[in-house]
């Protein structure tokens, strides 16, 4: 008999469906994976699974099923027995889901103490034990930290051990390591592995990234508009898919293979940045005196092609971000940046203002980087109003048409709010205002991290294309080593401020120097 079993499940929002009669079951002990886009009713099934769906939900099943206990008719109260103790679930952000103002023993606690009767000597044991469970370091002193001292990595394993402070029959891990760098995944999903086996409990995993799933999930079904359109063995699944949908998400993976049949051309440089360096001071006592410096940018050197690309690779911390930033001069710094000859590093007021349009950003995040009240049209003739204040307003508006037609967006897009466009199209927004000003060298900041791996394919399509019409060059700042072999002609690789390996994106990728580049490369995990 199955642990966990659905049928029939139904989710309706008004007139619109989101979760349209879908059937599967989970077994005692085995890893399952649902696997699809953004939309396509995932997480709504897990929420339809715990009855945490909002009021105006309209849910039906012929049966949901929990061991040989019908969950349907259950009341609230009966709920808030299972939620936790027999089903938990690990959410995606962990930054959102933890309490700010509460230590991370007081939120494990808060779960122990609600499904079990222990005492203040016994809590304080079993909340280090989860901690150490989860492998958090100096478990016992971290005790009463709070969510903010720890990192991304940290926090989603005080996520893991909340959910396994109940000792659950089923875990439902919903995108848990979406955010985390290549690395910190590849410790978060060993992580589980180990305790799954160490518990025995089934894992529900829920994830749009295939390759993270075929690494670790024994059997998926794919879901594509609320309906599952194909389930089988995950091996057989991803090396041999049936259904047209799947087949579209296997194809669109980016492949590290990519890299090794590409020409290797040299060009003029149009960036060169030497010696570069970015300090924040470290200020201790009543005079805050500086006592050190934390070297986020340190003695940084390369260069940059004519229409090349060269990705910046690395986990998050090792300054990459920060980078970017101060080559735009938006924080400060020091070192010599040559831009097509032009000295950067000279130039004040004036002068650097009329260069700024040749070098431009692409954020990590479209929506936040986009002002919500203004319509799409004003946020791309943003750039050309301030740096091209002699344009005229009818020319304005034909090269803002122009632009959304390079991206592939309607023209009337210029009259809708941001609000109004998927997280796909709202980066084709920010590629479009930053080649408003006809840059040289656009800076892409993580600009597919948060995409499905199709509508990630488009972007990288698309800056491909642009790159090819216009001569641009790109600083690709990533930490999927995968994107980087499809998109980059060069790599230099990040590590605690410092570029420790540089090279073709060929030579970097197939046979890496340095150990932390080869680290980087182990930890990929691999579809098929």
């Amino acid at each position: 008999m199955s642990l966990f079993a659905v049928e029939n499940l139904t989710v309706q929002f008004g007139n619109v469906t989101v979760v349209d009669n879908i059937s599967f079951d989970i077994q005692k002990g085995e890893t399952f994976a649902l696997v699809g886009e953004s939309g396509s009713g995932k997480s709504m099934t897990a929420l339809a699974a715990l009855n945490l769906l909002p009021h105006n939900a309209i849910v039906e099943s012929e049966t949901m099923r929990l061991q040989n206990e019908n969950l349907s008719p259950l009341s609230e109260n009966d709920w808030c027995k299972i939620r936790g103790r027999r089903i938990a679930i690990i959410f995606q952000d962990p930054i959102a889901s933890l309490n700010p103002v509460m230590t991370i023993g007081q939120q494990i606690s808060e779960v122990l103490n609600l499904h079990f009767k222990l005492s203040k000597t016994e809590l304080k044991q079993r909340v280090t034990e989860l901690l150490q469970q989860v492998e958090l370091p100096n478990a016992a002193q971290r005790v009463k930290d709070y969510p903010h001292q720890l990192s991304g990595g940290q926090r989603q394993r005080v996520m893991i051990a909340i959910a396994l402070a109940g000792k659950p029959d089923l875990l439902i891990a919903d995108e848990p390591t979406t955010a985390l760098d290549v690395t910190i995944q590849a410790q978060i999903l060993e992580l589980l592995k180990t305790i799954q086996k160490q518990t025995g409990m089934a894992l529900w995993l829920i994830s749009h990234d295939l390759a993270l799933v075929a690494s670790i999930a024994g059997r998926v079904a794919v879901m594509q508009n609320g309906k599952i359109v194909e389930t089988g063995d995950a091996k057989a699944l991803f090396q041999n898919p049936q259904h047209s949908y799947t087949q579209k998400l296997v194809a669109a993976l980016p492949s590290m293979h990519s890299c090794e049949n590409k020409e290797i051309t040299t060009s003029p440089p149009i960036l060169e940045v030497k010696n570069f360096s970015c300090h924040y001071p470290i200020r201790k006592g009543i005079f805050k005196r500086i006592v050190d410096y934390v070297r986020a940018v340190d003695d940084v050197s390369f260069t940059i092609e004519r229409a090349k690309t060269l990705a910046l690779v690395g986990e998050s911390g090792c300054g990459k971000t920060t980078l970017g930033k101060a080559l735009l001069h938006l924080i400060p710094s020091n070192g010599e940046v040559f831009l097509d000859g032009i000295a950067l590093h000279s130039l004040v007021g004036e002068a650097l203002r009329e260069q700024r349009a040749a070098i431009q950003i692409v954020f990590q995040d479209p929506f936040s980087s986009m002002n919500p009240r203004m319509l799409v049209g004003e946020i791309i003739a943003e750039g050309l109003q301030a740096l091209r204040p002699k344009m005229p307003q009818t020319e304005r508006e034909s090269r803002v048409r122009n632009l959304l037609k390079r991206v592939e967006l309607p023209e009337d897009a210029m009259y809708r709010y941001p609000h109004e466009f998927s997280g796909g199209q709202r980066q084709r927004i920010c590629i479009a205002r930053a080649l408003a000003v006809e840059p040289k060298v656009i800076i892409c900041d993580e600009p597919t991290s948060a995409l499905d791996v199709s509508v990630q394919a488009q972007i990288i399509q698309l800056l491909k294309t642009l790159q090819k019409e216009q001569n641009m060059s790109y600083l690709f700042i990533t930490h999927d080593l995968g994107v980087v072999a499809e998109i980059a002609d060069d790599v230099a690789v990040m590590f605690k401020g410092k570029i420790v390996e540089i090279g073709d994106v060929r030579q970097v990728l197939t046979t890496p120097k340095h150990s932390y580049t080869q680290k980087l490369l182990v930890a990929i995990p691999k579809a098929i």
